[in-house]
């Protein structure tokens, strides 16, 4: 399983993210993710849009084997019911 996530430097749900993420690959030998900096990168909202196919107005906006997630919250709802997270 690859998690990616897109985030930018300054944003406090891009780092909950990302530990999230840490976690998980700590815990599941399947997980594994990758963060990607939209900034460094050149990555625009449009771009993301576009991946995710609706409107992305805010990052972290996260994707879990190229299917679009949503942001922080959603990502640690999906987490909590597939992938254990908190037990």
């Amino acid at each position: 399983m690859l998690t990616v996530i897109f985030g930018r430097e300054g944003c406090p749900f891009c780092v909950r993210a990302k530990d999230v993420a840490e976690q998980l690959s700590n815990e599941c030998d399947d997980f594994k993710f990758r963060y990607i900096d939209i900034i460094k990168e050149g990555i625009s909202k449009e771009d993301l849009e576009k991946s995710a196919g609706k409107p992305c107005p805010t990052v972290p906006q996260i994707f879990v084997d190229q299917k679009h997630i949503g942001g922080f919250t959603e990502f640690e709802a999906y987490a909590k019911e597939n992938l254990g997270l908190y037990q």
